[in-house]
């Protein structure tokens, strides 16, 4: 039975379960074509250049400007929607971009995810018919979505033409079994993703933040290396400094396998995709296909464009990081800073730290860094199928390469002997 949602936005029962090992519960394993796991996740043996050729017409080429971090781009902007919509976690862009394309007709439903009626942190997958009840569906959630599993749904209910609001692993999946769809059109508006974690963690995150996590009513990680919280008992916004999170006193496992072995921080399959990272107190938003132009035109006259900012150098944040990885993938415990030079360093981060695109960057080849690291340590035997190419090309100038057996030969490679 559909939950208690009002007109225009439901959120249908789903069935079954994620499946055990690498899996962030994207959906697929809840369809009845029980097999479609093995065809989507991109956990298992992704094929980027293949999927981009379909969706996009070419493949990333890394010569080209910043495709090698950030995927095949038409155009990137910092930019905001003026004004901000209410309740927004930034300005409010990605919902905005999928109103209006309900609102023109363009398609049926907006598949996305809502707050739980009884968790404001909770994910709760839903399909969007009313182009007001986007408003419903602002703001971050924390935890695994099954939002994929709302495809059979909603073409039970006649949409032909629909469009996501995902992340990376979701559309990964959604491009991998497109075709297979029978949809008359789908447009993709991806948001990039790091990391995740359960509900349930989350909220024992916020318990260590803030001696009310109850009242806290938004969380946002920011480019100027501080973390904003905003409170619903009539306390100011409050800030804390990247480098004076509890980070050290989360478990081992807070964060999940599949999130430290995520090879698309950026949404690569996606048609547009609406971030922070490159953004610098912005939006950031990468337009990467004709569907993407399209997308973004629909909003024209209410965004706010303004250039790209690219400040400050990644390496050594890049390679202290590294470092750090290296030592927790081993089962070592992390480097702590003296109490003492915490408040310089986070002084001086937003002043002489990477900025902008290159603060993307930066955020990009972590997210690379700690993929190779955490199946070399982890899941040897799943590397050769995992890692694709342009993730070992961002790792390379810090010393990691691929190992004899971690990259899969060609298609074309003579059989051994």
């Amino acid at each position: 039975m559909p939950r208690d949602t009002p007109p225009g936005l439901t959120a249908p029962a789903l069935p079954g379960v994620a499946r055990p090992g690498l899996c962030t519960d994207c959906g697929v394993s809840r369809l009845e074509d029980g097999k479609a796991c093995g065809r989507a996740c991109q956990f298992i043996q992704p094929d980027y250049p293949a999927l981009e050729r379909r969706v996009h017409g070419r493949t990333a080429d890394p010569a080209r400007g910043d495709e090698a971090f950030f995927g095949t781009t038409l155009a990137m902007h910092r930019a905001r929607l003026t004004p901000p919509a209410p309740g927004a976690q930034w300005t409010g862009i990605a919902t905005a971009l999928a109103a209006r394309l309900l609102e023109t007709g363009a398609v049926d439903a907006v598949l996305a995810v809502a707050p739980d009626p009884a968790d404001r942190w909770k994910p709760l997958p839903v399909i969007v018919t009313d182009p007001a009840r986007m408003a419903d569906v602002r703001g971050m959630r924390m935890g695994y979505a099954p939002t994929l599993a709302l495809l059979e749904p909603a073409r039970a209910a006649g949409h032909r033409r629909l469009a996501l609001i995902g992340i990376p692993c979701q559309v990964y999946a959604l491009r991998a079994l497109e075709a297979e769809l029978g949809l008359d059109r789908i447009y993709v508006i991806g948001t990039p993703c790091s990391d995740n974690t359960t509900t349930a963690n989350f909220h024992s995150f916020l318990a260590l933040l803030d001696p009310a996590p109850e009242t806290v009513s938004y969380l946002e990680f920011r480019a100027d290396f501080r973390v904003e919280l905003r409170f619903d008992d009539g306390r100011p916004t409050r800030t804390i400094p990247f480098l004076q999170l509890p980070i050290s006193h989360l478990p081992a496992d807070f964060f999940p396998m599949t999130c430290k072995t995520c090879v698309d921080y950026t949404n690569r399959l996606a048609d547009i995709t609406v971030g922070y990272m490159g953004g610098d107190g912005d939006q950031w938003v990468i337009v990467r296909n004709t569907r993407g132009a399209e997308l973004l035109a629909l909003l024209d006259g209410k965004l706010a464009l303004a250039p790209l900012t690219d400040k400050g150098k990644r390496q050594g944040a890049v390679k202290g990081f590294l470092a750090n990885t290296a030592r927790a993938a081993g089962g070592m415990p992390l480097r702590r800073m003296p109490d003492w030079v915490r408040p310089i360093v986070s002084w001086l981060q937003p002043r002489i730290g990477p900025r902008g695109l290159e603060f993307a960057r930066a955020r990009v080849e972590m997210k690379a860094v700690e993929t190779v690291l955490h199946l070399r340590r982890n899941f040897p035997a799943r590397m050769k199928n995992m890692i694709p190419a342009h993730v070992w090309r961002i790792v390379a100038p810090y010393g990691l390469t691929a190992a004899p057996g971690e990259v899969r030969p060609p298609d074309d490679a003579p059989p051994k002997s």
